[in-house]
């Protein structure tokens, strides 16, 4: 099979139009019959989501997010051509799209949707892995005979299922690994499919720039631009060991990411990185007193997640946005690692107090990462405070399992809502 129509499925050689049904949605590559590792994205998802259930708003710019004092969460197409983008600060997402109607996420419905499409994904193979609710890797290895068509054609197949059941529209990335997949699935949105096979991934990533790559974010592209890389083949040209002796590990990493090479496995076990907690408020703060409330009962959020999982955290981030909307993040490696409100707390407190200078802030988060299993924390962490803050903690998830999640309020809590009555 050389080409794929993606409405009547027909196989074999083509040109620009099926010539069975003459559509021009065809999907044509020399390594299309062999490729089974895919990405699949859904398309501004929650936006979709809103317009499949309001479809007075198919045809206008609409806007998922908090409202005024909130961030853009996703939008749809119409209003991305204004400019609008997710994170982007809703005031500047209306100054762009003064028209855009603006929908408070409905996290209950988009779960749910979710589980809908992952169900049908599943049914094609037990090899996925999600990312979030709205996309996934899957491999589709030794599929062809259960679904009597090669994986090329079960996406296709898969993608419009979803579109005529769910009523949404996904982009399906075909690749030689999972990092080619990912960025295959974004070269065509929305309602795309598309492919890079390993014989053409380095000439295509070559001409890329270097934030294209998975975990290279805005500080790691202002130290590769300085050392000189600036495109993805820059990276590739450069030998692996000149890469290592400047970024470590992670100069390997991207040696090997900037040749196509992407070893990983589509592991549907694979453990969370992170659990966090944040809020954006309703006014500026600048005072001590008040972001700690706040950042007390986001740690008690976080720890009963952690405890719910199973898991403990190695590094404590602190996470600030001031009211100029730049991010702040601050970090602590623990001896040992925490499943406890008290701990999450006590070190996100010392981190806050360093940054109280009179700025205003407009977020504050809280979050562990370097996640291990609860089992192996050891007990005598802080000579035996931490086991007792444990016990006590999972006292407290006891009761509100039973009782319910208003049933105890801590006596921070307590005091802030009090204050905000009088």
């Amino acid at each position: 099979m050389s080409a794929l129509c993606r409405d009547c499925y027909a196989t074999g050689p083509m040109d620009r139009r099926c010539p069975r049904c003459r559509s021009p949605r065809i999907v044509v590559h020399d390594e299309l019959d062999h490729l089974t590792i895919a990405h699949m994205d859904c398309d501004a998802f929650y936006a979709s989501v809103e317009k499949r259930d309001r479809p007075e708003l198919r045809d206008l710019p609409v806007i998922v997010g908090g409202g005024t004092r909130g961030v853009v969460t996703t939008c749809c197409y119409i209003a991305r051509m204004s400019g609008v983008r997710s994170a982007m600060p809703m005031f500047k997402a209306l100054a762009a799209c003064p028209q855009a109607v603006v929908i408070k996420p409905d996290f209950t419905k988009y779960r749910h949707e979710s589980r809908r499409i992952l169900d049908m994904v599943r049914n094609l193979t037990p090899l996925v892995q999600p990312l979030s609710l709205d996309e996934a890797w899957m491999d589709l290895s030794g599929t062809e005979r259960l679904h009597h068509s090669s994986p090329a054609l079960t996406l296709a197949r898969l993608q419009a299922r979803i579109e005529a059941e769910v009523g949404i529209t996904v982009s399906i990335g075909l690749g030689a690994n999972k990092f080619l997949a990912k960025i295959a699935s974004d070269l065509d949105k929305p309602r795309g499919y598309s492919v890079i096979g390993a014989k053409e991934a380095r000439a295509f990533l070559a001409p890329r720039p270097v934030g294209l790559l998975p975990g290279v974010g805005p500080a790691m592209v202002a130290s590769l631009e300085k050392a000189g890389y600036r495109t993805i083949g820059d990276l590739a040209r450069t030998d692996a060991k000149i890469l290592a002796q400047a970024f470590g590990d992670q100069g390997l990493r991207l040696s090997r990411l900037s040749q196509g090479i992407d070893n990983r496995p589509v592991n549907p076990n694979e453990e969370r990185k992170s659990i966090s907690a944040e809020t954006t408020f309703n006014e500026d703060l600048k005072d001590l007193e008040p972001l700690e409330d706040i950042l007390a009962s986001l740690s008690d959020k976080v720890g009963r997640l952690a405890r719910k999982a199973e898991t403990a955290g190695r590094v404590v981030t602190l996470k600030l946005r001031t009211s100029d909307f730049r991010i702040i993040t601050r970090r602590r490696t623990l001896p040992v690692a925490t499943q406890t409100a008290r701990t999450l707390f006590a070190v996100g407190r010392e981190l806050l107090g360093r940054e109280i200078d009179g700025r205003r802030f407009r977020l504050i988060g809280i979050g562990i990462s370097e996640l291990v299993d609860a089992d192996q924390v050891e007990s005598d962490f802080f000579d035996g405070e931490e086991r007792k803050a444990l016990t006590s903690e999972r006292t407290m998830d006891a009761l509100r399992a039973r009782f319910g999640s208003a049933a105890l309020t801590s006596g921070r809590a307590l005091r802030t809502k009090t204050s905000a009555q009088d």
